[in-house]
């Protein structure tokens, strides 16, 4: 059985990163972002004592024509406030990945995984919530240019956990 020494290891490794600076060079920063999208969802809810924000920004780095990665961010506030029996405040914060597809011309598939913290905080405090939520959204599609309507699918739904309604959730998405 063959050992490597220390000095054939570090040689190795200075060459690899060598070759990665080098490859990296070639990559002009100007490229890269011009593949780059901007996107999400801002919204705000005001009613009678009752109060809502939210904010998701999205960046997506478009691969190819056909393919796109990206991550988002995910926060929203509400409150109610009705009578001291039925207060309650929400926060919810998280982040997601995201994958698009492209298949055809007209319509985009994607993939997103949310991981969300929920910090529900009621009146009656026996009803207060902290914890961790996934999400994993399978959802297609109608693409005209950057703006896309269509609808996902929450795989791991689960109605007593989950912070949305019910699994099934449609969309605009609008990536500049």
């Amino acid at each position: 059985m063959k050992t490597y020494s220390l000095r054939n290891i570090s040689i190795l490794s200075v060459f690899g990163l060598f070759c990665c600076i080098s490859f990296s060079q070639q990559l002009e920063e100007s490229k890269f972002w011009d593949r780059v999208l901007f996107g999400g969802n801002i919204g705000a809810n005001f009613g009678n004592n009752f109060s809502s924000v939210l904010i998701a920004p999205q960046a997506i780095y478009q691969v190819n024509k056909y393919i796109g990665l990206g991550v988002g961010l995910n926060y929203s506030y509400s409150e109610r406030d009705l009578n001291r029996f039925d207060d309650f405040k929400s926060t919810i914060a998280g982040g997601s990945l995201i994958a698009l597809a492209q298949p055809i011309d007209f319509l985009q598939v994607s993939a997103d995984f949310e991981y969300l913290h929920v910090n529900r905080n009621f009146a009656d405090s026996s009803f207060d919530d902290n914890y961790w939520v996934p999400a994993f959204f399978l959802g297609a599609g109608y693409q005209q240019g950057n703006f896309v309507i269509g609808a996902r699918y929450d795989v791991l739904f689960n109605e007593r956990r989950s912070v949305y309604q019910n699994g099934i959730q449609p969309f605009i998405r609008v990536l500049f």
